[in-house]
């Protein structure tokens, strides 16, 4: 893990300077960022379903097939990739209300950064559990939240008052595209690809 995706979770204020630095120093600097730690989700996911699996009933063991467990991690990596670059896209366009001129990539590499804790949180993919995913995606939310509202002002080189206000307007538009992304990968999986469950009696 590079220096600053450390300092994201040890000291942020810090990172995001770091991070515009490299970004304006090295455009599309955040490619390796994202394509590496987006991985993070799908493979443990994949993991997760078909050598874990979930229980709904008392001893009774759900798995996915290795088919349909790919076919998801598949989805959910291109629905992340996606959902990313419409979120930069959305700041990109923004920011002209603001007074701000980055770059598309800039941004995109922004939204990146933000949405880190989400692909940390992907881990407890490893072991599918509903509170679990629960709890994990919360403090994900939280602390991706933070970042975004300490990190704009910064990133953007705006003025603190604009910065927060602008970050209040990404934080419903990221809202609003994530639930949207999410919603249509389930859909096509469910209704399209038909997922194949393999039960086990355990005991």
């Amino acid at each position: 893990m590079s220096a600053p995706i450390v300092k994201l979770f040890t000291q942020p204020n810090f990172a995001w300077t770091d991070i515009r630095k490299e970004e304006e120093a090295h455009p599309r600097h955040y490619l390796a960022h994202l394509l590496l730690l987006a991985l993070i989700p799908p493979v443990c996911l994949f993991i997760g379903t078909t050598y874990v699996g979930w229980s709904l009933a008392e001893n009774e063991t759900v798995k996915l097939s290795a088919a349909s467990a790919l076919q998801l991690s598949v989805l959910l990596y291109v629905s992340i990739m996606v959902g990313v670059a419409v979120i930069g896209m959305f700041i990109r366009w923004m920011s002209r209300t603001f007074d701000a001129r980055p770059t598309l990539n800039q941004c995109i590499g922004f939204a990146a950064y933000t949405v880190t804790p989400f692909f940390v949180a992907g881990l407890a993919g490893l072991y599918p559990s509903r509170w679990l995913a629960i709890l994990v995606l919360g403090a994900a939310s939280v602390y991706s939240t933070f970042l975004l509202f300490v990190g704009l002002p910064t990133f953007m080189h705006e003025r603190k008052e604009q910065g927060l206000l602008n970050a209040a307007c990404v934080w419903g538009v990221a809202l609003l595209v994530l639930v949207t992304v999410l919603v249509e990968m389930i859909l096509i999986w469910f209704n399209v690809l038909s997922p194949e469950y393999l039960r086990a009696t355990v005991g």
